[in-house]
């Protein structure tokens, strides 16, 4: 289902349109916070060329990192579906925590109480200022949908996850499916 005004805890959907922007092109964005104020979210499908076992190497077990967006992308970020096992988190909705301890984290995931089902890492994170994203929904830039995915969403497979979301708005979007991600390559 299309919804015309994202909430928290919604998925922004790249237009197909969005093409030759290398962050956001056949992104699925989760939007952790929105107000007023501006937005934040994180891109669900955009895995990066290394693991959280490369950025903390006491961790020594190889989850995927994410590219959560174009800002602060130094600084790594987390969501996940364990709030009991991970102090001071914030719900997002849905069964949907960001943040929290990490030191826990990180001795959970040593003691290997932590699973890649349960927690998914990003460098960086997506922000819109007052009226920025609104501004990019009214060119077009996004569908927003609700995340019926709930918390299982932190499991997706990354590599079809847009493609998917193409078929299910189906129309013209399901012909966007099967196209190549550059379509100078077609």
């Amino acid at each position: 289902m299309i919804l015309t005004k994202p909430t928290k805890g919604d998925l922004l959907i790249a237009e197909p349109s969005i093409i030759g922007d290398l962050s956001f092109n056949r992104s699925i964005v989760l939007l952790t916070d929105h107000t007023d104020e501006g937005s934040i979210g994180f891109i669900l499908n955009k895995p990066l060329g290394y693991t959280i076992d490369e950025l903390i190497p006491e961790i020594e077990t190889p989850f995927k990192v994410y590219n959560g967006g174009p800002v602060e992308q130094d600084n790594l970020y987390f969501i996940h579906k364990v709030p009991e096992l991970i102090p001071n988190s914030i719900e997002i909705s849905l069964g949907i925590y960001w943040g929290g301890d990490f030191s826990e984290v990180s001795k959970l995931i040593i003691q290997g109480k932590l699973t890649e089902k349960d927690i998914k890492f990003f460098l960086g994170y997506s922000g819109w200022e007052i009226n920025q994203l609104e501004n990019e929904l009214k060119t077009n830039a996004w569908v927003v949908t609700k995340n019926v995915h709930k918390k299982a969403i932190i499991e997706k497979d990354y590599e079809f996850f847009w493609r998917e979301k193409m078929v299910e708005l189906g129309g013209n979007y399901s012909i966007w499916s099967n196209a190549p991600e550059n379509p100078s390559y077609n």
